[in-house]
């Protein structure tokens, strides 16, 4: 068997590692005499794996005492409607701030629940950097403001968390959670879907503070609030066995290889090459603002249309894979989530320079 260097942008790379983990625990875990999938989530085995993995994310991520740790099913889009369900009224406003196009999903998405407002809106420059501060239009009386910290398709990402005063800001973090330390008070909820940074797809992990839970409201059906979630530690019905166990032992590697601080240090090395080589070279190109430039998915275009399938053949050959641009945007996308190491953007940078010597 030959792993190759994977750049997908979800499902994506996972440590090679807790693969080979996973792999060896597949058919007795634990000392249970059976595999995770096949152990009752509410057996001590279990709910010890449970409560170990919720203290490692909490460590990971200096979790305040006063936030909730939920473990869910489904992805970031069912969130996109389940968040102003939990958290909003109906005749209520909640601001979003469009930065491409998984933003303006999760606006579409809040829609018939919740007033959405577009506060700030980087759409009629093509989502190639994010609004200026200046134009954003914030209601102080909103139920909350919504971002997407790091944009998968268009690769533009926020640095710093934008200033919401007292209206709680609520962040889709799928793609770059885990990728670097973040200050956690200052958001109001944080939820992403586990299969870019955190384990496998059909997993959300969710970080809510305690007060936004009370605004869920007593008529919605309780497999959908949050606040019944978290009553029930996330065992409200059968969750994602083999996901959780998958996250709980990512976030086991993350604590081996130095924690967050230590990703953001690697994280940021390989999209400085990976960037360098693109603009360094006279035959791809990056269209995003270099100051909003994300560090975890990077989009790039080749001179000619009639490469990209040349590059993505030859890629593939050369052990480089899932480098094809979503469809919206088109030309290439190298994904460097924390399980992508440094040899694998250095490859593929090799394999880029070459193929420019011979097609430019």
């Amino acid at each position: 068997m030959s792993r190759c260097f994977n750049f997908s942008a979800g499902p994506a790379a996972l440590p090679e590692a807790v693969l080979r983990q996973a792999q060896a625990e597949l058919l007795e875990w634990n000392g249970t005499g059976a595999s995770v999938m096949e152990v009752s989530h509410r057996g001590k085995a279990f709910m010890d794996l449970a409560a170990e993995s919720e203290r490692d994310l909490r460590d990971l991520l200096a979790i305040p005492d006063h936030y909730r740790v939920l473990f869910l099913q489904g992805g970031a889009t069912q969130h996109f409607a389940q968040i102003p369900m939990n958290i909003a009224r109906r005749d209520q406003v909640a601001d979003y701030v469009l930065t491409g196009a998984w933003s303006e999903k999760a606006a579409r998405e809040a829609s018939p629940y919740t007033t959405v407002r577009v506060a700030a809106s980087a759409q009629a420059g093509g989502y190639v950097g994010l609004p200026p501060a200046g134009q954003w239009r914030l209601d102080a009386s909103a139920a909350y403001v919504h971002v997407v910290s790091n944009e998968t398709i268009h690769g533009v990402q926020f640095s710093e968390p934008p200033d919401t005063g007292e209206v709680p800001l609520v962040a889709d973090m799928s793609s770059d959670i885990l990728s670097r330390p973040i200050d956690v008070a200052r958001y109001g909820l944080i939820y992403a879907g586990a299969q870019k940074n955190i384990g496998a797809s059909g997993l959300v992990v969710m970080i809510v503070r305690e007060d936004l839970l009370a605004r869920c409201p007593a008529d919605i059906a309780r497999i959908f609030s949050y606040a019944e979630h978290a009553a029930q530690g996330s065992l409200l019905n059968t969750p994602n066995t083999f996901g959780w166990y998958l996250a709980s032992l990512v976030f086991k590697w993350l604590k081996a290889q130095g924690g967050v601080t230590a990703m953001a240090a690697r994280n940021a090395e390989k999209a400085a090459v990976l960037y360098a080589a693109i603009d360094g070279s006279g035959f791809y190109r990056n269209p995003v603002d270099p100051a909003a430039r994300s560090a975890m998915n990077v989009p790039f275009t080749l001179p000619r249309a009639e490469l990209d399938e040349v590059f993505l053949r030859e890629s593939r050959e050369a052990g480089l894979l899932a480098l094809k641009g979503h469809k919206l945007v088109g030309g290439m996308r190298a994904s460097l989530y924390n399980a992508v190491p440094l040899e694998a953007v250095q490859a593929l940078v090799a394999f880029m320079q070459d193929f420019a010597r011979r097609h430019g």
